[in-house]
Order: structure tokens, then C-alpha cells, then sequence
């Protein structure tokens, strides 16, 4: 038994990476997306233990619409591959070409068993380059198929050491094939299928048997003229062994899958749901089409579904011939190895196993599949093709004038297949290059028009996404998924009628709900999503709120567990202002997935809406416990925590924020709340930083601007504000707020009344019913001397708010002091400096609270913003909805800002803190909450 040198590795793994390396410029592309974009057991944040109870999608095992694909291995080697370089496709397709480079020698080392150095050489270089591997190799959904190999091969290298050299059994290495047979299962479900390489192995090859013997063999024994040989009792012992733990490997696959097969419509696998005999001759032309595959892998099409190959649905089809030609040469080669116990016999009865054990779960004639052909399953079944390959190459080159044209012959193959594989792995550079070198070989199947449109559309080009999905329907007029894409298409143009139309189109296509049959047997779970595509369609115009409620309650009818109808629903009955009921719809969204941190956050929406804080963040923190970095829930939840004003939230608020910004470092919201925190702790630097960076990251935040200003005049830096309110002016001329802090900046600090005087006109001019506006210039007045003006504008502030005691005290200040300067007969226009510095004096402290009044009493017009609107902030994430801009963050309230410098400065130390308490305590009690307007 030759072994394998290292000059044979070292010449499999050239080629390989010489075929594959453009591999490693491939991004994700066709089933990648759902096993691994989609996929969230490969985040380091879903529990390890879910990758056994979770399909190879990352779907429950116990839901109906689970592929019921079983490879929890795999996945484990796509979360380690996350762990080192999370969705680099690079590193995905690089350990793929080195997990084949692995097979290639393992390959090799099982054709010496049966082929001479050469031709076994032969073997595994064909099998390195064959073109049909691609899939297998360039798709990263195909390390499965990687991964189960390497431990089948493994196992049946391990089976054939339980011979000892007396004949006798050894049962260590039957112990490690059961065991890397459970791995090759746990891999990809056909890894079980060694356990009959084995058999065959064992019977016909290890014990030297034919079939005519056995048969002699089975025929003494019941006529009782003979017993069993010792060598058919250690045989059928150890046939025993591997028989039970197939069996158990089986049951517990069966457990595993809860005994319920997968459910595939007539757009996967249209034979799997064709009457009798359509369904049982197509599913026997399937295998001539895979030889064909094998023999000339020419034309390679990423997917096989739908219309690629017709029925075939009379025995009168022309094809037949190919499969009772298939079936001829099958039986003849089995006939022919089984008769005879030569070398050669069973070389080629290995090769056979090889080919046809591994097939046999794919081959849809056991039990329906979800593919009608999937080129990536003829990888294991290729290593027998190539083994009869290389077995015809050894005895054609073995007759003197056929050598040297054989061996011309496997040159040009083996030139011919590397070329073919380096080329058809730039088809799997990109979804669009993929489906559309598809298109080239099949015109008739529907899915791949959708899919080149899905390409396009991801690019935005909708107009030529939309030519691609109404050829879709003109290639299969019934097919639901490609009428809902025409309908998204022209929504993402604007086209609401057309879209509309296109969905209803969709809609009539649906199977009817017949009594006591399930629904789901019949359609494709996701194709249910034309209810609610057309629903959030309708639901645009207020007036069809319920027209489109009653879509939604249409598709839970249809399937109670949808469990999408129910967040969608959710989110209709927020808009129709029904809390309750949206509360409902999610708790029952939660009893089908509670691992589901979308969920969660929709319902701490719902929380929110109803007044209900405390619930709202817990289910926040259940959201976060699901998905630590759920950037929604992050940014919303340190929202309501900093909007509850407990200074115990605070760090936990500034956590939050901090880990929102490092997953998206370019939304000022972060930074602007952050600044927010900030201030509220009284750490102005800080504040000051994180403002600036939102003010960076958005050009005219006015909440930013705002706030900024704010804490430049509350840190007594006046003259460093106004810059910072002239911008936020310019960018938003009608800044009420902003005008007012500026106008008292200029009067109190600048002495320039004049600029004072224009910002409260201007305000005014907007709104003339402003009283804070209106009172401020009344204060203009009476620092210019105008005392009769400054009477006037009081008597007409106090109509506009004949309640409030301030200005009634304020306009009986400026009388007493008319009538004190008449009384002195002093002109009242202008009034003498001490005359004014007295009315200061007397009333400085009286008046810096009353101005805190003010600012108190004024309700909405006062001069402040609030931190964030905790309603409009949050939306459903499964909506995919966004945080607003940075207007629609709210701004903080800027207090009593008449408090004039120069008046505190002879205050006591301890008047001014108790100043600066009130001005607080008027912060927090005059905060509004600027509405964010929601997104679609």
C-alpha cells in the first residue's frame, strides 16, 4: 500500500490554490447571505448552545418553515471565521480552498487502496480541478460539503485498518469511524452515508466475496448443509456494529428534526409535488443529468429550480432514453464488479459506492429535497467519477499504441477543467455575476431573473431591476415572489398605483384556505409577505388604516405563527393609536420567538406610548441581553434614562451612549445626548467636547448649537456663545430660543440694547402674542431710560397675559418710579444714571427672581429645549426605521438669562448659588420635549 509523499501533497495543494486563489476576491453571494449575513448564530453574542438547536440557516429546528438542515459544525467553523475577521468574505472563502486542499490528499490516499501511484495520482489531480467543485468551493455555503468529506474520507480510512493481520477484528478503529462518522453528519447529513462505502468495503473487498459466493454461501445454510465460515460471522459482526450506529446516528437525526420533514413548494422542487408517473420519471432523468454534469461540466448554473428542466410527464419523452441508458451502464458495471473479485472489479465497485452512496440523500428519490439539481452535492460523489477515470486512463495506457495518446488525452482534460474552474470562479464575485453567467445557460427559470433584479436592486437601479422581475413573471406567470418584487420595485419608484396592482396580482395568485388542510403545506412562508407588503403599501394613506389591519389579520388567519404579521400589526395599531392592542400583538409575536431582540424593543416602544417607563426599560434590557450592541434599544434606552433625571442612571445612560457611538460613529444624536449627560453631571468640558463633535458631524444641529450656547452662558463665558448662536441663527433664522439668549447676551454683557432690541422685534415679528419675547422688550425700554415706552409695552404684556404676577409687578415698578421722577420733576424719557442704578439696586434681587419666573411661567415660549422625544425617537426596528436627524433632537432650556452679570457680581457667594439653585430648578421644570417626526 503506497503511501502518499510529500511532492504529491505539495503538487495537490499548487494546483488548488493555483485554480482557486481568485476565489479570495468573492464576496457573499446566493445562500452565503442567509447562512451567513443573515445568520445570527454566528455572533459571539447568541449562545453557543444554539448552534444545536438551530438549523444551518440559523432557524429553529422546531419551526415549520426550518430547512431541517442540520450542520452544527459547520456553523461553528463560520462563527470562528466571525470571531477572527466577523464578515470579511475573504477569510470565509480562504478556508474553504484550504479545507479543500485538505480533501485532495485525503483523496489520494484513499485511491491507493485501489489504483497504482500513477493512476491514483491521476485520480485526485482531476478531482483537485474539476469545474463542477466550484460551487463547493468558491460558494461558502459549501464547506459543508468540505467538512463532511474530509471525516467520511477520514472514517473510511479508519474502517479499513479493523482487519488485523490474523484476520481478526480491531475494534479501536471501528470505535473512530462510528465517531468521525457522528462528525461527518454533524457536517452535512450525508455524511452517514460512509457507514454503506464501509459495508461494501468490508464485503467485497477486505473478505474477498462476490456475489455469486455470498449467494452459494446464503443457499448452503438454509438447505442445512453447511454453517456460516468463520469469516461470514466476523463479517456480518461487524456489519452489526456499523448498521446499529447508523441506525442511531439516524434516530437521533429524526429526533432532531421532530420527525417532520421540510417543506418545500412546487417553485424549489416542481417533481416534488407532480402527480404520478411525472414525478417518478423526472426524478429518475435527475441522474442522468448529474452524470452529464460530471462528464461535461461545460454549462454550470448556480440554481436548477423551477422551469430550468422540464417535467417530464409521459414515459413516451425522449429523455427516457437517457435514463434507461444511465440505468444500462449502472447495472453493467455493478454486474460486472460484484461477478468477479479481480483487481479491477473492485476498484470499479468502489468507485460506484462512492458515487452512488453519497447521492443518495440528494437524489429526490427517497424523499423530496428542496433543489431539483445542486451542483455542490456531486463533490463526494465526484471523487468515484474520477476514480473510473483514472482506472480507465491505467488500462487504456497500459496497451503500448494508446499511451501516449491517453496521456495526451488527461493533459488536455486536466488543462481544459483548470482553465474552466479558475474562470467560473469569477462568476461568484458578485450576486450579479453570478445570476447573470446563469442566465447564459438557462432562460426559463424564473428565480434567476428575480435574483439578477435583487442584484440591481441592491445597487438602487430600479428601473433595471424592474425590466428583470416583469420578465420574471412572463417566465412563470404564476409565480407569487416575482409579482411582490415587481410591486416593491415600483414602490421604490414612487409608482404607489402600479405597485399596488402588482401586489394584488400577487395576492390572487395565493392558494385558497381550504378547511382542515395546512396552509403551509401549500405555499412558501415568505410569500404570505404580499399581505403585508400591500398592508404597509395602503397603510401610507390614513384613510386605509383599517383596510390594511384587516390584511394583517388576514395573514395571521392563514398562519397563526407569522410571526412578522404580528410586529407589523403592532406597529399599525401604535398609528391608529390603539397602545393596548399593539401590546398585545407583540406579547404574542414574543410566545413564538422570546429570543427575538426586536421584538422586545417594539414592545418598550409600545411601553413608552402607554406612560409605563419602568416597563419600557426592562424590555430595553431584555432587547440589550439578546444583542448587546442593538443599536436601537442602546440609543433609546439611555434616552429614558437620562430623561428620568436619576442621577443613578446616568452612568450606566453615558455606557450606553459611548457603545452607541463606536456602532455608529457618524450620528450626532450620540454625541448631542452624550453632551446632554454631560451637562446634566456639570462636567462642561466633557459637554463642550461632545457638542462640538455633533456640531461637526452635522452642520446647523440646532439642539447642539443650542445647548453649546447654553453652556457657555451658564459657565459665564457669554461672549463665547455668541458666535455659536450667530450660526445657529443662520442656519435657523426663526430660533425663538436662540433669540432670546442671544438679545440678553447683548443687553446684559455687551450693553448693545440696540442688538438686543432687533432679536426681540424679530421674534415679535414672528409671533406677537410671545410674551417672554414681549416682556424682554419691555426691559430694552426701561434700560434705554424710556420710561413711558417701558410703561406701555408692560400695560400691553399684561393683556397678553393678564395672569401672570410678574409683569403686574414689574409694570407697578416702572410706574413707581415715574411718579417718583415727577414728583422730582425730572424728565421720564431719560432718566438720571443713579436714577436707574437705585431702581437696580432695590429691585436686583427681586427682579433676577422674577426673571427666573419668567422663563418659569412661560410654559412652551420659554428659552429651552429638551433632551430627546422619547415617542418618536423609538421606532420599530423591525420596520427597519432609523433615529431622526438632529432637529428632531430636542434642546435643553436655557433658564433665566435675564439675570444680569453685573447684578450678581454683588451678591454674596452664597445668594449667587441660590440663584443658580432656582435657575436649575426652572431648568428642569421648564425642559419640553422637541417631537421627532418618524420615518417610513
Amino acid at each position: 500500500m503506497a503511501v502518499v509523499s510529500w511532492k504529491e501533497v505539495l503538487l495537490l495543494i499548487g494546483l488548488v490554490v493555483g485554480c482557486y486563489w481568485n476565489s479570495l476576491s468573492c464576496g457573499f453571494v446566493f445562500d452565503d447571505v442567509s447562512a451567513i449575513l443573515d445568520n445570527k448564530d454566528l455572533r459571539p453574542a447568541t449562545p453557543l448552545s444554539n448552534l444545536f438547536f438551530n438549523d444551518f440557516w440559523g432557524t429553529p429546528m422546531s419551526e415549520e418553515r426550518s430547512h431541517k438542515s442540520y450542520r452544527p459544525l459547520t456553523v461553528l467553523t463560520f462563527r470562528l471565521n466571525y470571531v477572527f475577521s466577523e464578515l470579511s468574505s475573504a477569510s470565509y472563502h480562504l478556508l474553504n480552498v484550504v479545507l479543500h486542499a485538505v480533501v485532495c490528499p485525503l483523496f489520494l490516499r484513499i485511491c491507493r487502496l485501489f489504483l497504482d501511484k500513477t493512476s491514483s495520482l491521476v485520480a485526485a489531480l482531476l478531482f483537485a480541478v474539476h469545474p463542477i467543485h466550484t460551487e463547493a468551493v468558491t460558494g461558502v455555503v459549501g464547506r459543508a460539503e468540505l467538512l463532511s468529506s474530509i471525516f467520511l474520507l477520514a472514517a473510511f480510512l479508519a474502517y479499513t485498518r479493523s482487519k488485523g493481520a490474523d484476520h481478526s477484528i480491531v475494534w479501536t478503529p471501528i470505535a473512530v469511524t462510528v465517531v468521525l462518522v457522528a462528525a461527518a453528519t454533524l457536517c452535512k447529513e450525508q455524511g452517514v452515508t460512509v457507514i454503506g462505502i464501509c459495508c461494501v468495503h468490508e464485503v467485497f473487498v477486505a473478505q474477498g466475496f462476490t456475489l455469486p459466493m455470498l449467494l452459494y454461501t446464503l443457499l448452503q445454510v438454509l438447505r442445512g448443509k453447511d454453517g456460516f465460515p468463520y469469516a461470514v460471522l466476523q463479517t456480518l459482526l461487524k456489519l452489526i456494529v456499523l448498521i446499529i450506529s447508523t441506525l442511531l446516528l439516524v434516530i437521533i437525526r429524526v429526533q432532531v428534526i421532530q420527525s417532520q420533514l421540510p417543506v418545500f413548494t412546487r417553485f424549489d422542487n416542481p417533481a416534488a409535488v407532480s402527480p404520478t408517473p411525472a414525478r417518478q420519471l423526472t426524478f429518475n432523468y435527475l441522474l442522468p443529468v448529474n452524470a452529464w454534469l460530471l462528464l461535461n461540466p461545460s454549462e454550470l448554473c448556480c440554481d436548477w429550480t423551477m422551469g430550468t428542466i422540464p417535467l417530464v410527464e409521459s414515459p413516451l419523452d425522449l429523455r427516457n432514453m437517457a435514463t434507461l441508458a444511465f440505468y444500462s451502464l449502472l447495472g453493467l458495471l455493478a454486474y460486472h464488479s460484484l461477478r468477479h473479485s479481480n483487481s479491477s472489479a473492485k476498484t470499479v465497485l468502489m468507485a460506484l459506492s462512492l458515487i452512488v452512496f453519497p447521492f443518495i440523500p440528494a437524489s429526490n428519490l427517497f424523499f423530496p429535497v428542496g433543489f431539483v439539481v445542486a451542483e455542490r452535492v456531486l463533490y463526494v460523489p465526484s471523487m468515484g467519477f474520477c476514480v473510473l477515470v483514472a482506472h480507465g486512463f491505467r488500462i487504456v495506457s497500459h496497451k503500448g499504441h494508446m499511451k501516449k495518446i491517453s496521456w495526451l488525452m488527461i493533459g488536455v482534460l486536466l488543462t481544459t477543467h483548470t482553465v474552466k474552474t479558475f474562470n467560473r470562479n469569477w462568476d461568484w464575485e458578485s450576486e450579479y455575476t453570478l445570476f447573470t453567467s446563469a442566465l447564459k445557460v438557462n432562460k426559463n427559470n424564473a428565480k434567476l431573473w428575480n435574483n439578477v433584479g435583487h442584484a440591481l436592486e441592491n445597487q438602487n437601479n430600479y428601473e433595471k431591476a424592474l425590466r428583470y422581475f416583469l420578465q420574471a413573471t412572463r417566465v412563470q406567470a404564476d409565480d407569487i415572489g416575482a409579482h411582490m418584487n415587481v410591486g416593491r420595485t415600483y414602490k421604490n419608484l414612487n409608482k404607489s398605483k402600479e405597485a399596488e396592482e402588482a401586489y394584488l396580482v400577487a395576492k390572487s395568485l395565493m392558494p385558497q384556505i381550504i378547511p382542515g388542510k395546512k396552509y403551509a403545506t401549500r405555499v412558501a412562508p415568505n410569500h404570505l409577505n404580499v399581505y403585508i407588503n400591500l398592508a404597509n403599501l395602503i397603510r401610507t394613506n390614513d384613510s386605509r388604516l383599517e383596510e390594511a389591519d384587516q390584511l394583517y389579520r388576514q395573514a395571521i388567519s392563514m398562519r397563526p405563527d407569522f410571526k412578522q404579521a404580528y410586529i407589523s400589526r403592532g406597529e399599525l395599531l401604535l398609528k391608529m393609536n390603539k397602545p393596548s392592542e399593539a401590546r398585545d400583538a407583540y406579547l404574542r409575536a414574543l410566545e413564538l420567538d422570546r429570543n427575538n431582540a426586536d421584538l422586545w424593543y417594539n414592545l418598550a416602544i409600545v411601553n413608552i406610548e402607554m406612560k409605563e417607563p419602568s416597563e419600557a426599560l426592562k424590555n430595553f434590557n431584555h432587547a440589550l441581553e439578546l444583542n448587546p450592541n442593538h443599536k436601537l434599544a442602546l440609543f433609546n434606552s439611555a434616552l429614558l434614562m437620562q430623561e428620568s433625571g436619576d442621577p443613578r442612571f446616568r452612568p450606566e445612560a453615558n455606557r450606553r451612549f459611548l457603545t452607541y457611538i463606536q456602532e455608529e460613529p457618524d450620528d450626532a444624536n450620540g454625541y448631542f445626548n452624550l453632551g446632554m449627560l454631560a451637562m446634566d453631571a456639570n462636567e462642561n468640558a466633557a459637554a463642550e467636547r461632545w457638542m462640538r463633535e455633533a456640531i461637526r458631524l452635522q452642520t446647523g444641529f440646532r439642539s447642539a448649537l443650542f445647548n453649546l450656547a447654553l453652556l457657555y452662558s451658564q459657565s459665564r463665558q457669554e461672549l463665547d456663545a455668541l458666535p455659536v448662536l450667530d450660526e445657529l441663527l443662520r442656519h435657523h433664522p426663526e430660533h425663538v430660543k436662540g433669540l432670546i439668549l442671544k438679545g440678553d447676551i447683548l443687553m446684559n454683557h455687551k450693553k448693545d440694547t440696540q442688538g438686543a432690541k432687533v432679536c426681540f422685534q424679530r421674534i415679535l415679528r414672528m409671533d406677537p402674542t410671545n410674551v417672554q419675547g414681549k416682556h424682554n422688550l419691555c426691559v430694552v425700554y426701561f434700560e434705554e431710560r424710556d420710561l413711558p415706552r417701558a410703561e406701555r409695552c408692560l400695560e400691553e404684556t399684561l393683556a397678553l397675559a393678564p395672569h401672570e404676577e410678574y409683569v403686574r409687578r414689574h409694570l407697578g415698578i416702572v410706574r413707581g418710579k415715574m411718579a417718583a421722577m415727577s414728583a422730582a420733576g425730572q424728565p421720564l424719557s431719560q432718566a438720571p444714571a443713579e436714577g436707574a442704578a437705585t431702581i437696580a439696586k432695590e429691585e436686583e434681587n427681586k427682579l433676577g427672581k422674577e426673571e427666573e419666573e419668567v422663563s418659569g411661567a412661560t410654559g412652551s415660549d420659554g428659552v429651552g429645549e429638551g433632551a430627546g422625544n422619547k415617542k418618536n425617537v423609538r421606532k420599530s426596528s423591525s420596520a427597519k426605521s432609523f433615529q431622526g436627524g438632529g432637529d428632531s433632537q430636542s434642546e435643553h432650556l436655557d433658564g433665566g438669562q435675564a439675570d444680569k452679570q453685573q447684578r450678581t457680581k454683588s451678591k454674596s457667594t452664597k445668594e449667587i448659588k441660590d440663584i443658580e439653585k432656582k435657575r436649575a430648578a426652572a431648568l428642569r421644570r421648564l425642559e419640553e420635549i422637541d417631537r421627532i417626526l418618524s420615518g417610513d
